[in-house]
Order: C-alpha cells, then sequence, then structure tokens
C-alpha cells in the first residue's frame, strides 16, 4: 500500500505518491492562477479544489500501487469562507493582499504588541487571516453574515474530500488566533477581532487522521472509498519533516526563489521576547516541536536577475555546450572569497530587518572583477544574509547544529560548500527535491500508522552530498564583519538612517 501528500502552493498544486520506504511512484502538478489587481490580491478557492481533485486522480491512477492515506498541506496565512451549504462565499485573500492593514494597526493599540506576540506567537501583521477578517467584517457586512466556516487552504481541501472542518497547529498559527501555549483557539484574540470560535475547525497535531473520504468524491475521482484523509501542515514545515531535519537543533534551507531557513525548536525560546522585533514567529509544529522562519526575499531570483540581465555570454556558451548557465558559472567561480559585498535586498529586506523599502547593493567592484566574481559574491551575500539571522536567532535561544538544504539552490555544489563555510555548520544535500511532498507522505503514513513515530517516518529520508565548514573558513569573517555594517550604512546613504 502507498501513501500519498498533497501540496497546495499559491501558484499551484501537486499530488505525490510514494511507498512507505520513500519511492516515488508518481506525481503530478497543475498550475493556475492569483489575481493582483487594484491592490487586492486573491485566489479562486474554486478553482483550486478543481485542480486538486485533478493531481489526486492523475497520480492515483499512475501509481502501480493502492494508496492508503492522502494528507493535505497548504501554504499559510490565508482563509476560504464557506457559507451554510459550503459554498465559496468570496475569493481568497493572499498574504500579500494590504487589506487589514488598519485592522492590524487597530489591535496592536487595543492589546499591544508584545501582548499579542505572547497570545500567539506572530507580531501583529496585515499579511494574517484576523486582520483580514476584521477587514471584511467592516467592509462587506453582507457577505460576513453568510460565513459558516472558516478554514485555511489545506483545511478547505480536507473538507471538500471528507466533510470534516479540521487543521492542524501550524496553519491555525498562521491566522493569528491560536494559543500557541494552550494549542487552542485564543478566547482573547477571537474576542478582540468578533470573530466567532464556532465558525473555526477542531485544532489537531499534523499526521492525524481526518476522516475517510466521501463515497461520492471517492467515485469522482476514481480512487478507494476507504482512503484516509489526513491533516498534513504548512508547507515549510511539510519540507522539514521530508528534509529529515524535523528535530531540535536542525534546520531546514530552502534554497529556491525565496531563500529561508526553518529552524526547530523544543518548547518555547527563553529569549522568546526577542524574537517579534526581527519579525521571526513562534510556530508550533508536531511532538512538542516549533519552528520558525528567517527568509531572504531574493535567492534564487537573485541569481536569475543575474543570469538573465548580466550573465548573457554565460547562458551562450552553456547553451553550445547543453548545460545551464549556473552549471557553467559554479566551474567558473574561483576558489577564494570574492571579496566584494551584495546586500541581496533587491526586492525589499525580510527578517530581520523587515524593510521593504531596503534596497540591493553591490559595493567594491573594480575594473578587475569578471561577471564570475559578482556571481560569487551573490552567492556570499546570501550566506551572510543567513548568518545575520542565524546569530538573532541564537540571542533568542534558538541554536541551529546542522542544516540540510532543499531546492533549485541545493543542485549548486558550490554555492552549498560556501554555506558551510561562512555559516560554519555542516550541511546535507537531499537526494530528493520532492522534500514537501515527501513530508506529507510521511505525515499521511503517521495517520494510518504506516510509520509508529514522526522518526520512523523521516528515517526514509535519503541525502546525496554532505559539506563540512573548510578549515580556512575564517577567511570569510572579514568580510562578514564588513556586511553586518552594510545595512545601516546604506541607510544612511539613503538619508533613513
Amino acid at each position: 500500500m502507498a501513501l500519498a501528500g498533497l501540496d497546495i502552493g499559491t501558484t499551484g498544486c501537486k499530488c505525490t505518491v510514494m511507498t512507505a520506504g520513500g519511492r516515488i511512484l508518481s506525481s503530478r502538478y497543475r498550475e493556475y492562477a492569483a489575481s493582483r489587481v487594484a491592490g487586492m490580491h486573491e485566489i479562486d478557492a474554486e478553482v483550486v479544489w478543481e485542480a486538486a481533485k485533478d493531481v489526486i486522480r492523475s497520480a492515483f491512477s499512475e501509481s502501480p500501487e493502492s494508496v492508503k492515506s492522502l494528507a493535505v498541506s497548504s501554504f499559510g496565512e490565508s482563509c476560504v469562507l464557506l457559507d451554510e451549504q459550503g459554498g465559496v462565499t468570496a475569493p481568497v485573500m493572499l498574504y500579500t493582499d494590504p487589506r487589514g492593514a488598519a485592522q492590524s494597526e487597530r489591535l496592536s493599540a487595543a492589546l499591544g504588541r508584545e501582548r499579542i506576540f505572547r497570545l500567539c506567537g506572530h507580531p501583529p501583521n496585515a499579511m494574517y487571516t484576523l486582520p483580514k477578517l476584521m477587514y471584511i467584517q467592516e467592509h462587506k457586512p453582507r457577505l460576513w453574515e453568510k460565513v459558516r466556516f472558516i478554514l485555511p487552504i489545506h483545511s478547505f481541501i480536507i473538507y471538500r474530500l471528507c466533510g470534516e472542518a479540521v487543521t492542524d497547529y501550524s496553519l491555525a498559527s498562521r491566522m493569528m488566533l491560536l494559543d500557541i501555549t494552550k494549542l487552542d483557539w485564543c478566547c482573547e484574540l477571537l474576542d478582540a477581532g468578533g470573530i466567532d470560535k464556532a465558525l473555526l475547525p477542531r485544532v489537531t497535531t499534523p499526521g492525524s487522521a481526518a476522516g475517510r473520504i466521501l463515497s461520492g468524491i471517492a467515485d469522482e475521482l476514481g480512487v478507494s472509498r476507504s482512503l484516509t484523509i489526513a491533516t498534513g501542515c504548512q508547507d515549510q514545515i511539510a519540507a522539514a519533516a521530508g528534509a529529515g531535519a524535523l528535530r531540535p537543533g536542525s534546520a531546514v534551507n530552502g534554497s529556491g526563489t525565496v531563500e529561508c531557513l526553518t529552524p526547530v525548536f523544543d518548547g518555547l525560546p527563553d529569549g522568546l521576547e526577542k524574537m517579534a522585533p526581527s519579525g521571526y514567529a513562534v510556530v508550533p509544529a508536531i511532538n512538542g516541536l516549533y519552528v520558525t522562519y528567517a527568509f531572504i526575499f531574493t535567492g534564487g531570483a537573485l541569481l536569475q536577475w543575474f543570469r538573465d540581465r548580466f550573465a548573457g555570454e554565460a547562458v551562450l556558451r552553456a547553451a553550445q555546450n547543453g548545460r545551464s548557465a549556473y552549471d557553467y558559472l559554479n566551474d567558473r567561480v574561483r576558489p577564494d572569497p570574492s571579496g566584494l559585498l551584495v546586500l541581496p535586498h533587491f526586492a525589499g529586506a525580510a527578517t530581520p530587518y523587515m524593510d521593504t523599502a531596503s534596497k540591493g547593493a553591490i559595493v567594491g567592484l573594480t575594473l578587475e572583477h569578471d561577471e564570475t566574481d559578482v556571481y560569487r559574491a551573490l552567492l556570499e551575500g546570501v550566506a551572510y544574509e543567513s548568518r545575520i539571522n542565524m546569530e538573532r536567532l541564537e540571542s533568542a535561544g534558538i541554536h541551529i547544529d546542522s542544516l540540510r538544504v532543499t531546492g533549485g539552490g541545493a543542485r549548486s555544489r558550490v554555492w552549498t560548500q560556501i554555506k558551510a563555510d561562512i555559516l560554519n555548520r555542516p550541511i546535507e544535500a537531499l537526494a530528493s527535491s520532492e522534500a514537501g511532498a515527501v513530508g506529507s507522505s510521511i505525515l499521511s503514513g503517521l495517520a494510518v500508522r504506516e510509520y509508529m513515530s514522526l522518526d520512523e517516518g523521516m528515517s526514509i529520508v535519503k541525502t546525496r552530498g554532505h559539506f563540512l565548514p573548510r578549515d580556512d573558513r575564517a577567511r570569510y569573517d572579514g568580510v562578514y564583519e564588513q556586511y553586518r555594517r552594510l545595512y545601516k550604512a546604506l541607510k544612511s546613504v539613503y538619508g533613513e538612517g
């Protein structure tokens, strides 16, 4: 019997079927579009539902083994509003939608930012669900009167599949409504936002059985009526499980378009009060574990920008040899640090600054530098920014002993070694690029006791490379000390510091 994971993203969803031993049997992906018009960033929940059914149907039909359980994970912060009949009442507001900013400020004034963070582990911000629900109450009262269910994205899909309204701790917390100590809905925040608890789903641990698939849906999709539907979690936590890194002291380095560190820690950190000013949240995961997210808006996106705008010769030469431009540039990177400073704020600064007005910079250029030097400096800049985040987290009591890297950036041995040297941590690259899908499938295995523990499930994860900090890593330290001063220096240049 096989296991399956369904991952719902903002631009598409993927269903992956694997054996209990971790061998991928089938995987299907389908894109859909989000709308960003006139300050409204939205997605159609019915479109997401149709795409989810399509990938489930296709992945299950292509699997040579029947599937025992399906766990659903998704992106966070966004919720689907349903009426009495389970129909969608409005488009889903994405986390980037600016609506709710005024309501977030009112919440902060009423309860205090520190109090809110202590309750829910999230600094008040319009990106989360609660301020957006308050916005709807105030600006669309007739719509609000019809609302009978408020469901995170994965809960909506679970509800449609098995008829049960249930969510997990991680996605409930991204609503800015979960008490992170009691792991249940926070009455104080519900009252402050005018939200009836009866509208919200039941909260449970990831990897719990939500229910059996509805017979009509099973027949429509051509799957077994005995299929168990299980709770997944937020996509970053699913990736941590699929990377075998959902353990205290571990962290996942998601090296994709956005560069993200997901450290895992046991219980609430001692330095909790130090986290909110830097934009770090405290997100409950599973088995008493918590995570936070440290992220850079431009990781792979920065390399793609450089490739498309400035590395024309590399693209041409690589194409002539049937290779990617990144492989060509990686082969030409010199072993020594570039000596350049790159502030990777080309789309603003994420943690620990949370400064959307910050600008990117390449500092220290001379006539002797070429495209390969700049490329290496971009790799270094992202790693230096990650080190800034790691040191901030260390001051809050969150320690990272080792990392596992996933995503497109994990394919670069050069970049992974640079990260190991600059961060002074061992890094393992995963054998599979499907960390999120594997993590969701592991959770589906927990729901049907195919795995008796999370550790047993994560034991299937395989790595393909181990990178240790080199003996000469200290050569980066002087450059890093310069880098630490760069953000503040540029703020003064722009008249903001």
